[in-house]
Order: C-alpha cells, then structure tokens, then sequence
C-alpha cells in the first residue's frame, strides 16, 4: 500500500476512534485513553490512575524543596510512590485535551512555589485527573476548576498523590534544560494525579 494510503488510512481510524469516545460519552474513557502503543497506555494508566496510596506508599524524601533542586532529576524518583508536599498555589487552569483523557475532558493544572511570585522555572506541577474528579464528587467534594481557584488560589495547601515523570515535557523543565528560552516549570516530575489537599494557611 503506498504510504500516503497509509496516512490517510491511519489518519481515518483516529479520527472515528475519537469521535467513538466523544459518542459514549464523557465519563467512558478507559484509564489507558487512546493509545495505539502498550508503552503508551502504560503511560496513560500512570496518569489516570484511581488507588489512593496507603502510608507505606510515600517517599518522605520528596518535599517541594527537593523537586526544585537543579539538576537532571529524570531517575531521582520513582512512580510507584506517591508523595506529601506543601507550598503556594501560584495558579490553577485547565490543560489541553490528550489521548489520555480521550479528547474530551480536561486535566487541571495547579502550579504550587515557595512563594507567591516565584517565576513559572521554580514551579512544580501538579493535576486534579478526570477519574479523580468523578472521585471527589463521589465523596461529595467539588474540584472542578472554578472551585479549586476560589478556594486555593494564593494560598499555602498541602497536596498528596502519585509521583509521576511527565517525559512528554522534560525538555521544558529547567531541571532538565536549564536555561532554556520558553522553559515553563521546574521539573517534569509531578504529583499525578492528585488524591488529597487540604489548605493549612
């Protein structure tokens, strides 16, 4: 088949594998999203993973101080762990679609410092998923997007959940590329997804 056919090819079953997901519905997307690899759905597991981690799960190791710490910290943890950190949420906003969440819903991002004008490169990322959302209304909190920002915008919280690498954007991390123009977070390392927070001041 010559390769442009394949293109094309390629390009139609994408396009009626999204649309088929946007069919069933927001909340039918599976944990692995769209994903036509196994390394790739493996990633996307990682992200929207559901476990809330036991106590013998966090690394006390990883505190805001340590994810900030220069350096190319690609191995420096591990995401099977999950982790405990506290700061100031400098800002909260929906990311874009992705495969992860089938094109249809939205991650929210909350960007969390030491202090409340610390630049986007001494910033760590972390995500309230899709899954956890449906989570959190199932306990009968709300942690959509307007909600997060009335109520932790500018404030010192602390925040739990999985470590997760997000190799997808580690060449615009300022641990990995250091002094990059267009660099837009500390590192790639996160907490992904989010499972608990709590405001403390």
């Amino acid at each position: 088949m010559p390769r442009r056919r394949r293109y094309i090819l390629a390009a139609i079953v994408l396009a009626l594998l999204t649309g088929a997901w946007i069919f069933l519905g927001t909340h039918h997307c599976p944990t692995s999203g769209i994903g036509f690899t196994a390394e790739r759905r493996a990633f996307h597991r990682l992200k929207n993973r559901t476990a809330l981690p036991r106590e013998s799960d966090f690394d006390t190791t990883v505190k805001l101080e340590t994810l900030l710490q220069p350096g190319n910290d690609q191995d420096r943890w591990s995401t099977s762990r999950a982790a405990r950190i506290e700061g100031y949420v400098v800002s909260i906003g929906e990311a874009g679609v992705e495969l992860a969440n089938c094109y249809v819903r939205r991650d929210i991002h909350i960007n969390l410092a030491r202090s409340p004008d610390a630049p986007v490169t001494a910033q760590v990322v972390l995500e309230v998923t899709p899954p956890m959302q449906d989570w959190a209304r199932s306990q009968g909190w709300d942690w959509s997007a307007d909600n997060l920002k009335q109520n932790l915008l500018g404030r010192w919280c602390r925040f739990e959940g999985w470590l997760f690498f997000d190799k997808t954007h580690e060449g615009e991390s300022e641990n990995i590329a250091p002094g990059r123009e267009g660099n837009w977070r500390a590192t790639a390392w996160e907490i992904h997804p989010i499972t608990r927070f709590e405001i403390v001041r």
